[in-house]
């Protein structure tokens, strides 16, 4: 059997640190290795002003450096962690690692956007998440509890909620984990209510059907996105939310590789870990 690879990008900052070592567990529940990745980027305007020579050795420096890290989380944690450096565009490497490793899972560290540019085209990690063909974890906390015992699960009415709570289910058993799930409410029409109540309620069976403790919520808000993803994080934070686990791309064709603008805000608001998962056709 293949050994299962998670792909940690890491750029020295103390986010991306902060990123790898919450990869530890899920590496060690899901037995899966580690690899390190570090891109040099190519329209660094400092690194252009170096000879090839001296870029080479530049590169041959940061690799020993990745190499010496790779070494330490190794005896400080037992699992196997590869190292690669290369360089390009950023977000392009990431993905092209991420295809030819096959890897199960990407987990990096994320910002808020520094800039108006940042926010229209939307940060590195957004790009990731946009257009990564697995799982990504982007975290933008600086604090998180060892383990993963409470996954937050916002739910709407579309049709990808069966994947939605498959996915969530796989992670659930991984990290043996109770399954909070959550709609939000915007709507005061009697009709759409129930039929969220009735699909909360099959959610909390079927979850439950497989062993995994599961608590249903609605919230009800105004409906702005801002109101809808401070009364998430609100919730996620008030039972200790460990992960939020959100689908992040909408079914129109036409945006199809756009952010919805409520993921948008959950990813570049929540201090908890978020994972967001492309929806299959």
């Amino acid at each position: 059997m293949a050994t299962k690879t998670i792909l940690v990008p890491l750029d020295f900052s103390e986010q991306s640190f902060i990123a790898l070592e919450q990869s530890y567990n899920l590496a060690r529940l899901s037995d899966s290795t580690l690899t390190l990745l570090h891109v040099v980027r190519e329209n660094n305007s400092v690194f252009g002003l170096f000879s090839d020579n001296e870029k080479k050795d530049i590169i041959y420096k940061l690799k020993v450096k990745l190499d010496e890290y790779a070494d330490v989380v190794h005896s400080k944690t037992g699992i196997k962690v590869d190292s690669l450096i290369t360089n390009g565009k950023v977000v392009e490497k990431i993905l092209e690692i991420a295809d030819n490793l096959n890897v199960s899972f990407i987990v990096m560290g994320s910002k808020k956007p520094e800039n108006m540019m940042e926010k229209v085209i939307g940060s590195k990690t957004l790009r990731v998440i946009q257009e990564a063909s697995c799982p990504v974890i982007s975290i933008e906390g600086k604090h998180h509890r060892a383990g993963c015992d409470n996954i937050i699960l916002p739910l709407d009415l579309t049709k990808e909620t069966t994947q939605k709570v498959a996915n969530t289910l796989t992670f659930a058993k991984l990290f043996n984990s109770k399954i909070h799930a959550v709609s939000v409410v915007t709507t005061k029409d009697d009709y759409l209510i129930s039929r969220m109540k009735l699909q909360m309620e099959q959610v909390q069976k079927f979850i439950q059907k497989s062993g995994i403790e599961c608590e249903t919520k609605m919230l009800h808000v105004s409906g702005s996105n801002n109101e809808i993803c401070d009364s998430i994080l609100d919730y996620s934070n008030d039972v200790k939310g460990d992960l939020i686990i959100i689908m992040t791309q909408q079914e129109n064709d036409i945006v199809q590789y756009f952010l919805g603008s409520l993921a948008k805000e959950l990813i570049h608001r929540s201090k908890i870990p978020i994972m967001s998962i492309v929806p299959k056709k």
